[in-house]
């Protein structure tokens, strides 16, 4: 079988890396993008290499539209096409409302409604034509139950269900499917900041009934069954949070 290209976005860290090495691991070539942590996402790429695997590692800001087009025609150009989507990249600003900049809430809506928009219109074509294509979509806990300080984030995770069961909708005859990812709580740099003293810790883990925080490998191995195992499996939207949401 021909080999799947991969681009996962926002993938130097976190979950995206889990997922941009997990897709590798099934001999699937990655396409490592990030915004500006140029070293991190350059480490990805060797751990990748270094085991054997291929990946390389592309700059763009998701949320600029050229930028998109440009890093997709590179991945055009290098392996022909992208067979595979995680939307991923999203950037983190929080605050009440009342002090929650424009510019932030722009950021944030920016990078993760915008950014998946961008990718799913230039990549959708790609898919279409080799009739086959796999989007996954990554969303968040915050999505569905809030959080204090966090409207932006909430409403940019919320708008990937509605992409994610719209775009479903129009392409389901086309051999593509598009899920979406509510991952719970996950030990990552992002949270780390969020839950920063042993107190917070313990009060996040006692609201999950599981009594542990997620890992990131835990999500790629959800983007893999997705991505591998799904086929019929399209327009859902899949916990993976230890219980945390029921």
């Amino acid at each position: 079988m021909e080999r799947k290209v991969a681009l996962v976005t926002g993938s130097a860290r976190g979950i995206g890396k889990a997922i941009a090495i997990g897709l590798a691991k099934e001999g699937v070539l990655v396409v490592v993008n990030y915004r500006t942590r140029q070293d991190a996402a350059e480490e990805v790429v060797r751990e990748i290499r270094d085991a054997g695997q291929e990946a390389i590692v592309v700059k763009a800001d998701v949320a600029d539209d050229s930028e998109v087009k440009n890093m997709v025609d590179y991945v055009i150009n290098k392996w022909g096409t992208v067979d595979i989507l995680i939307n991923n990249a999203t950037i983190h600003r929080g605050g009440r409302i009342q002090k929650l900049s424009v510019q932030d809430w722009n950021l944030v809506i920016g990078s993760s409604i915008n950014g998946t928009f961008h990718c799913c219109r230039h990549i959708v074509p790609l898919m279409v034509e080799k009739k086959w294509g796999r989007i996954v979509n990554i969303s968040s806990y915050v999505a569905l139950h809030g959080y204090p300080g966090d409207t932006a984030y909430g409403a940019a995770k919320a708008g990937l269900l509605g992409i994610t069961m719209s775009l479903a909708k129009e392409v389901a005859t086309k051999g593509i499917t598009v899920n979406a990812i509510i991952p719970g709580y996950i030990q990552t740099d992002m949270t780390e900041v969020l839950f920063d003293t042993p107190d917070k810790i313990e009060r996040a883990i006692q609201e999950i009934p599981m009594r542990r925080p997620g890992k990131p490998e835990e999500i790629a191995d959800m983007v893999n069954f997705l991505v591998f195992k799904g086929k019929y499996i399209t327009g859902t939207v899949i916990r993976v949070d230890g219980g945390m949401g029921m």
